[in-house]
């Protein structure tokens, strides 16, 4: 599967609530995700364009790997994400697995999300409001599909944004926005 996504940073006052309950979404709520992130031992995935983590929502923890940006205004890459055993012992386990294995530590992204679902055309859309610890607050849309879908999802992203007001799009991840943050720091 594909994810296609666009991410805008918001200055605070944009009228998007309004917006997305208009379109009819449901939130899901908000949840606390933290991103642990590693590089490869046989390539450096800030040269290749990929990410690799595990992301903690409160008990749970999931490995997801991201492929390089196949489109830059709105990105498209694969997404593969995959659950793994819940609670701290199991993430410590699997951590310290990834390091025995040659994969380096590289950062972590905290954040705070508040994310919605609805249904527009046949996909399943996701409305992410997202405070990233040292970073702001963010607004994604974004589908998940296959490949064959990735020109209409693209469509209906940019539609949607449109829609509700977002104008500050965010080409970079929020990985490399926090380790450019680091490195200024």
């Amino acid at each position: 599967m594909l994810e296609i996504e666009q991410k805008f940073r918001l200055a605070g006052d944009e009228p998007i609530h309004a917006g997305i309950l208009e379109m009819g979404a449901i939130s899901l709520g908000e949840m606390v995700e933290e991103d642990h992130y590693f590089n490869a031992p046989d390539r450096d995935f800030a040269k290749t364009g990929e990410a690799f983590r595990i992301r903690r929502i409160g008990d749970k923890n999931f490995l997801t790997y991201k492929g390089p940006k196949l489109q830059q205004e709105v990105k498209v890459r694969k997404e593969l994400e995959i659950a793994i055993l819940p609670g701290q012992q199991a993430f410590e386990n699997f951590r310290e697995m990834l390091l025995a294995l040659g994969y380096k530590f590289v950062t972590v992204v905290r954040k705070k999300r508040t994310e919605w679902k609805f249904n527009l055309h046949s996909f399943e859309m996701a409305l992410c409001l997202d405070h990233v610890e040292k970073l702001g607050q963010f607004m994604e849309v974004e589908i998940v599909t296959a490949e064959s879908r990735v020109d209409e999802a693209s469509a209906l992203v940019k539609q949607v944004a449109t829609k509700l007001g977002l104008v500050q799009l965010e080409p970079r991840s929020y990985l490399r926005m926090v380790l450019e943050k680091e490195c200024a720091g």
